[in-house]
């Protein structure tokens, strides 16, 4: 998922549990009933000799990671969050998992609120001049998503037209590239969809694997994949100067060559969790 986009401890080899949820459209609000997360948490939250880091993410972003319900429980599942396990399985850490809104995902970072950020996050030149990166691990197009039948399926068609797109993401910088297009930033996926839905924008452009899903539940819609005209691909974003960048980059290109990654990508990209 390419975006410009606390709850209570948990083991790395279990979902995490989501204590209490903060509102969509609250702007840069994070959820942080332990609101004494930092950056030090790598040396001093952990049990034993297991560390803890401090992960933010934006539980908006399907199949990327969201929330569901499962024995009363309100989880953060999704793709993004099996490989920050796979990932903390790796590097012997766990997880204390902060969710917020995706435009306040770098500046948590900044204020070393959070020791890495995994929101299928895609590496800019402006957001490299504020934060450091992994390695990609997720390739991924764009889409314009727009009512079935409407002439709304190229980015020359949306001159002078009002277009959706999440706050901070790179789908929003997408969409201020069009000549004339009255562009509508939101916090979160569901309301840019809900706006395409409700007619007060003429399309939307998400990434491809997350439009997916909303096409799949609303018939009324559909999609047409945008060629990419700048950086794409999801990575793992850490506080500059931060001494888990290569850690992290070891445990990813070790899950590529022995398939794990591949795995990933087939459970949550292959049409069943959308």
């Amino acid at each position: 998922m390419n975006r410009l986009k606390s709850l209570s401890l948990l083991a790395v080899t279990s979902a995490f549990a989501v204590a209490a949820l903060a509102g969509c459209g609250g702007g840069n609000t994070a959820n942080t009933s332990n609101s004494a997360a930092t950056g030090n948490q790598t040396s001093q939250g952990g049990t034993g000799s297991e560390p803890t880091l401090v992960m933010a993410t934006s539980a908006d972003y399907k199949p990327y990671e969201y929330h569901v319900t499962t024995g009363g429980q309100d989880k953060i599942v999704g793709f993004d969050i099996d490989v920050a396990n796979a990932i903390a399985k790796q590097l012997h850490f766990k997880m204390k998992v902060e969710d917020m809104d995706f435009n306040g995902l770098i500046g948590a970072l900044q204020a070393h609120r959070a020791d890495f950020v995994i929101a299928g996050m895609t590496p800019t030149a402006q957001r490299e001049k504020a934060v450091d990166f992994s390695e990609i691990y997720y390739q991924a197009t764009n889409e314009i998503v727009s009512k079935k039948g409407s002439p709304y399926t190229t980015m020359a068609s949306l001159k002078g037209k009002s277009v959706a797109a999440q706050l901070g993401s790179i789908q929003e910088a997408a969409a201020k590239t069009i000549p004339g297009a009255q562009v509508i930033s939101l916090n979160t996926i569901p309301t840019v969809v809900q706006d395409v839905l409700t007619n007060r924008a003429d399309a939307a452009i998400i990434e491809g694997t997350v439009a997916k899903g909303y096409l799949a539940s609303n018939p009324s819609l559909q999609a047409n994949p945008i060629a990419n005209t700048g950086p794409n691909g999801s990575a793992i974003a850490f506080p500059k100067g931060s001494p888990w960048v290569g850690k992290f980059n070891t445990a990813i290109n070790t899950m590529k060559k022995d398939g794990e990654l591949d795995q990933l990508i087939k459970k949550w990209f292959s049409g069943s969790n959308q």
